[in-house]
């Protein structure tokens, strides 16, 4: 399989490069990244290495996002995009990528924390609104967007089982006052070199559910990238998502 890094530098983009480097399957056509790096072969020029890739893996600025969609496009390169904090313009640039190509979004490639999102909609589907919804998550001290991508992801399904809209159910961060029925809260942590902790509390009148992920190295967001990168090559045009991508296999 023929890829292109774009975000090589990153580090979740060193970490993805490193583990492909071990798989003979995975040949990297491509390291992109904002500053050309001649001696680690990192080049800026997205559009230069796309002819030779099947699929394009997006760990870098969410500035880029869009354009880097709009060039895989143009190439009929499949496009994995795992950046966060991501902007309002980036849905219709992979809307309209998506009808030439497979794009896959996703604020965190874990399948554990996939799985999650499944289980929080679930739940939130299940037990009665008097139920709170709090979202914890925590990463390192380095990590610019807050909530993570991750935290927002397991708030839409919370909203998505309640049959809300994130953007009427949520508090972040919880100001003073009672708590009203219905909300949908997030608490966040920046320390340290936490990797990523997600737990959604489901609080209620004498009894508390926690569904909770912990990621203890980068690398379990690097396996499920290269494993619904390679997943993705080679299918219809489309959006999908990791579910699909766990969904599917044996």
């Amino acid at each position: 399989m023929r890829w292109v890094m774009v975000g090589a530098a990153g580090r979740m983009g060193q970490t993805i490069t490193q583990l492909a480097s071990a798989q003979p399957e995975f040949q990297c056509v491509g390291a992109i990244d904002r500053a050309a790096d001649a001696a680690r072969g990192i080049t800026t020029d997205l559009a230069s290495v796309l002819p030779g890739a099947q699929v394009m893996i997006d760990f870098s600025s969410p500035t880029q996002t869009a354009a880097n969609l709009a060039r895989c496009a143009e190439q009929g390169v499949a496009a994995l995009v795992g950046t966060t904090g991501l902007s309002n313009d980036v849905e219709a640039a992979a809307a309209a990528a998506a009808e030439r190509i497979p794009v896959l979004i996703a604020a965190n490639t874990s399948l554990g924390v996939t799985l999650l999102a499944e289980l929080v909609r679930a739940a939130a589907r299940a037990l009665p609104a008097e139920f709170d919804i709090e979202i914890f998550e925590g990463h390192h001290r380095h990590k610019k967007d807050a909530p993570s991508g991750t935290a927002l992801a397991l708030g839409r399904a919370a909203a998505e089982g309640r049959g809300q809209a994130l953007d009427e159910a949520a508090v972040a961060p919880r100001g003073a006052g009672e708590r009203k029925i219905g909300e949908i809260g997030f608490s966040v942590l920046r320390a340290g070199d936490i990797v990523g902790d997600h737990a959604v509390y489901f609080a209620g009148e004498g009894e508390r559910l926690v569904l909770q992920h912990q990621a203890t190295d980068r690398s379990v967001f690097a396996r499920g990238a290269l494993q619904a990168a390679r997943w993705l090559v080679g299918k219809p045009a489309g959006r999908y998502s990791m579910m699909d991508v766990i969904s599917t296999q044996s």
